[in-house]
């Protein structure tokens, strides 16, 4: 595994890709990202309040999600093209539970145009085995709506195991909505 490590940055290397921590210089990009997949995400994303896009808050969101990262509580990572550096998705490790527990949560989201290319199942590879592997996590939990078949087939070829359905679970796009539950244990931890 090809890991960068920098005393305040991670950044996992593959064919295509580079997964990395958000830095203040990266407000822009990720404003451009949203805004111009807002209408390809919605449908999976919560309401977004007024002022979500402004760039003052993309810039206060990185603050408090480097924070995190170093509290040991998340692990928010930029998707982006290894070849120009655009940023084409994100993937979130949240709620980070130690002790007994050792297990977290991962959200994640691809531009609509590099959808079906295979970019996510190789962006979450790497990004699971760093969780694994290196914060020593032993399970990763993973929800979807039962219409997103995308996101049935990334976590699928993954290993993620169905676990459950939770009826009401989630608020997306102003409405309580159904969510399949599933899950990966760490291999080396079985």
């Amino acid at each position: 595994m090809e890991i960068i490590a920098e005393p305040h940055l991670i950044r996992l290397v593959t064919e295509r890709l580079v997964l990395r921590p958000a830095l203040g210089g990266d407000a822009a990009q990720i404003q451009a990202y949203h805004i111009g997949n807002r209408k390809h995400l919605q449908p999976w994303q919560p309401m977004r309040p007024p002022g979500f896009y402004a760039i003052e808050n993309i810039i206060r969101r990185i603050s408090f999600i480097e924070h995190e990262r170093l509290a040991g509580r998340g692990l928010h990572l930029l998707i982006c093209e290894r070849e120009s550096g655009e940023m084409i998705g994100e993937c979130n490790f949240s709620n980070i539970v130690l002790g007994v527990f050792q297990a977290c949560h991962l959200g994640y989201s691809l531009a609509e145009q590099a959808q079906g290319t295979g970019l996510m199942t190789e962006a979450l590879h790497k990004a699971i085995a760093y969780v694994f592997e290196d914060l020593q996590l032993h399970r990763i939990m993973a929800n979807y709506r039962p219409e997103n078949e995308r996101s049935a087939r990334v976590l699928s070829a993954l290993g993620f195991q169905r676990e459950g359905f939770a009826r009401s679970y989630l608020k997306i796009n102003g409405e309580w909505a159904d969510h399949v539950l599933t899950a990966l244990v760490n291999p080396a931890q079985q």
